[in-house]
């Protein structure tokens, strides 16, 4: 057995990847997307023929609204290729602003089920600002399921457990790269790799505090930059992982355990922990390392979209 099909016994593999032809190798059960990934999949010859497609039946429309249909189009033939669901990332531009989040993330449903795709089968992105949290609460009283990305706080995952957020994707691969830059020439890294990854150790602490206390919210660990960190987190309900890490999991028979447990979570003694606005802002403010990589993803994410934006007008 691969250590791939191994994980699949333990948790929900999700491809994290817009370059939809790559998904047969590996069978995922879900697939995520941000534009980042759409970006780098329309700069492939395969793909500018969908791009020039979408661009040309929709000219003359807001650059907005044909960005949408692009997304919603290249998850329109990801769904086509896996059972489950599909995540579609709301303009990072907007993460201040819950109503508009709240707005696009509508519109993308709504283009979603013009194709005849149901609502249950499509999560929508939003960063975990307190504005998108709050926009992504309203979407989900609507019925529509929400991923709640850019997370690196534990203060962020328990405001979207108060929110009910459908899911949750705790970015392990930047924790691990801040704290590794932060540590400079004192990183060790076989005393931070595995169980004792910064950023793995960041989703086991989400996963049990949600676990413990009943929350329903799901967990992927996102953002991998080794497979090490991905059997860190064996037993974690979802992990969403690159291609290329996917090849390299596919490729390997090393034994593979659960490292993350439900029922073990429900044993600790762990403190009932609760956010207002006041004392979220307060406790990201105090997570130097949470504050700098949320602001630093929407910039790159905001960055993605503008050249995107730029293609789309070229083509």
């Amino acid at each position: 057995m691969t250590q791939l099909d191994a994980l699949k016994q333990f948790t929900t593999v999700v491809a994290d990847t817009g370059d939809f032809k790559q998904l047969d190798a590996f069978k995922p059960h879900d697939a995520t997307t941000n534009p980042s990934l759409i970006l780098k999949a329309v700069q492939k010859a395969d793909y500018q023929p969908l791009l020039r497609h979408i661009v040309s039946q929709f000219r003359g429309r807001p650059l907005d609204e044909i960005m949408d249909r692009l997304l919603v189009r290249f998850g329109c033939e990801i769904l086509s290729l896996i059972p489950g669901r599909v995540s579609t990332e709301v303009d990072a531009r907007l993460s201040f602003d819950a109503g508009a989040s709240y707005s696009r993330g509508v519109r993308l449903v709504e283009l979603y089920q013009a194709e005849g795709i149901h609502v249950d089968r499509v999560l929508i992105k939003v960063a975990a600002t307190w504005e998108g949290i709050q926009a992504a609460e309203k979407l989900e009283r609507r019925g529509i399921h929400t991923n709640l990305t850019l997370l690196f706080s534990f203060a962020q995952a328990v405001a979207c457990g108060q929110a009910r957020v459908q899911l949750i994707s705790p970015f392990v691969g930047r924790i691990y790269d801040w704290y590794k830059k932060s540590a400079g020439a004192g990183w060790v890294e076989a005393d931070n790799a595995g169980a004792n990854d910064p950023g793995v150790r960041s989703v086991r602490e989400i996963y049990n505090h949600y676990k413990h206390f009943g929350i329903a919210t799901e967990v992927m660990g996102a953002s991998f930059r080794n497979v090490g960190q991905i059997t860190a987190l064996a037993g974690c309900d979802l992990l969403t992982i690159s291609p290329e890490l996917l090849a390299q999991l596919a490729a390997s028979e090393a034994p593979l355990a659960r490292a993350l447990d439900a029922s073990a979570a429900q044993s600790l003694d762990l403190p009932v922990i609760n956010f207002d606005e006041a004392g979220f802002r307060y406790a990201l403010n105090e997570d130097a390392m949470a504050t700098e990589k949320l602001a630093e993803g929407i910039r790159a994410f905001a960055v993605d979209a503008v050249k995107l934006e730029q293609l789309m007008v070229a083509a």
